[in-house]
């Protein structure tokens, strides 16, 4: 078994032992040098959003002191889901390695299949989306563009 695979399937076991949430793991990893690892904490912490790739990136960006993770490399329990996928984009980690399939995931409640269903545009949003405000919107992003001191990513 891959050293670094064992070390997320044990952030894994002890969120599910904890009872602090499902049983995904992750680590990401710099040089081969494990900088962070996290369990999914969903109902513990009462966030949607901490699923265990969210969670590791968090505490890796924290660790580096950046947001840009492009010279890491993550290690996940399960395949990920969109969510998870497009924040590991944003931290533009280059290499992801994961054992369990979405499918797999769902078989035991874990189901994301709507949100790739509406990504792919096979079914409608079950969430009513309005644009409201454009012009104001607009306006703020053209003083962003503008700002001499922006931080790009």
């Amino acid at each position: 078994m891959n050293k670094f695979m064992e070390i997320a399937l044990k952030e894994a076991e002890k969120g599910v032992k904890k009872n602090k949430g499902g049983p995904f793991g992750a680590v990401i990893v710099k040089d081969e040098k494990v900088i962070a690892k996290a369990y999914n904490s969903v109902p513990s912490s009462k966030d949607a959003t901490c699923h265990a790739e969210m969670n590791v990136i968090r505490k890796a960006s924290k660790k580096l002191g950046r947001f840009d993770l492009s010279d890491c490399e993550m290690y996940i329990t399960c395949e990920p889901c969109p969510m998870c996928f497009s924040a590991i984009c944003w931290a533009k980690i280059k290499k992801i390695y994961w054992g369990a399939t979405r499918k797999d995931a769902a078989n035991i409640g874990f189901d994301d299949e709507v949100i790739y269903d509406v990504i792919n545009g096979t079914k409608k949003s079950p969430i009513k989306s309005l644009q409201i405000d454009k012009n104001i919107s607009e306006e703020l992003m053209k003083k962003w563009i503008s700002k001499k001191d922006k931080i790009s990513y």
